[in-house]
């Protein structure tokens, strides 16, 4: 969501634009990097300093690094 601006942006660069593939969209085939916060880190910034054990699912470039939901 705080990202799909700038992927627009990206977009109007043409060839300039160093991704290829669609950015700011979460869907088949888009790059993507996402995690998942145990808790809502715009109440609770501090969140974000102990992603090991508040990130339970991390993808980054479309892949995924971190699965802590399934077991």
């Amino acid at each position: 969501m705080a990202t799909s601006g700038n992927a627009q942006l990206l977009k109007l660069s043409g060839a300039r634009n160093p991704y290829r593939g669609d950015l700011g969209e979460v869907r088949e085939g888009a790059l993507a990097d996402l995690i998942l916060v145990d808790g809502n880190p715009l109440q609770d910034l501090s969140l974000v300093g102990d992603a090991e054990r508040k990130f339970p699912l991390i993808i980054k470039d479309g892949l995924l690094v971190k699965n802590a939901l399934v077991k």
